[in-house]
């Protein structure tokens, strides 16, 4: 979207686009392929698996180009790459800054149940995520938000702030607005692994898991009699203390769903699958291996 509005932009042009190795794309569960839109654009277009190699910055420098944005590239940007453009790198974090500066901060909104967020358009600093702002856009996270609905939510957030501020960054009077380290957080790496279910949480506390590492994530899983089972959409019940069953243990079942004992009630799993494409037996127990 971003390599979109700038092809568009009647006050730049889009000379390179720095992407992923097609070979590597299985990597990244939100990847895209820019090759159409750097066709379109007239724009080369650039595959590496590291962005800070001599042929990258190599190919960065012969571009051209008087401004670098980084957008939806998970590398951290070394000095031999900032050296090519010194305070002319922009780049976006989907959170608000400096609050969960770092990685995965679209699964750690939901985990944390952050009632508002926002994009962050900035300079890249000298340090992770600690550059001086160019823009904000704030919205509410909604009660049931998921990771494919937040970064729904904050691609249009960057649209938004583009828009603002393409024709500015392009005359040199974007503003330089500097970070307040007294509200610095940090958001820890995450991995697949993550995604574990652990049955003995809060039945509210998986189901937020469940939607904070879903599409384009790897999702939520558990075992169920060894294989592999994906929970992608979930809904937390009232127990009411009808049912007696240790955490993990399946209470009820129907075609359209399934429900789980969790550490302080019940689990609605209404949305799954499985390596071998099973349904889960009626009391059965999920699990870890």
């Amino acid at each position: 979207m971003a390599a979109e509005m700038l092809a568009r932009s009647a006050d730049w042009s889009l000379e390179l686009i720095v992407t992923l190795e097609l070979e590597a794309a299985g990597r990244h569960s939100d990847f895209v392929d820019l090759n159409d839109i750097a066709s379109t654009a007239g724009a080369r277009i650039f595959r590496t698996i590291n962005s800070n190699s001599v042929d990258c910055l190599d190919a960065i420098a012969q571009s051209g180009a008087d401004s670098i944005f980084v957008i939806g590239w998970s590398q951290i940007c070394r000095e031999e790459f900032m050296n090519l453009k010194p305070g002319k790198i922009i780049g976006y974090h989907p959170s608000p800054l400096p609050r969960l500066r770092g990685r995965a901060a679209l699964p750690w909104t939901i985990l944390l149940n952050e009632p508002i967020t926002a994009g962050s358009l900035m300079w890249l600093g000298d340090d992770v995520d600690n550059g001086d702002l160019i823009d904000q856009q704030f919205f509410h996270v909604a009660p049931n938000e998921t990771a494919e609905t937040l970064y729904a939510r904050h691609q249009a957030a960057l649209a938004v702030m583009l828009e603002r501020s393409l024709k500015l960054l392009a005359a040199g009077t974007a503003p330089r607005l500097q970070q307040d380290e007294r509200y610095a957080t940090y958001a820890a790496k995450r991995t697949p692994a993550d995604g574990l279910i652990d049955w003995r949480a809060a039945a509210a506390d998986i189901d937020r898991l469940v939607r904070a590492v879903g599409k384009p994530y790897p999702g939520a899983f558990t075992y169920d009699r060894g294989e592999r089972l994906t929970v992608w959409r979930s809904t937390f019940l009232p127990d009411a203390g009808r049912y007696h069953a240790i955490e993990g243990q399946i209470v009820d079942q129907t075609d359209e769903h399934f429900t789980v004992m969790t550490g302080d009630g019940l689990l609605r799993v209404e949305d799954w699958e499985s390596g071998a494409n099973k349904r889960p037996r009626l009391h059965s127990i999920l699990g870890s291996l």
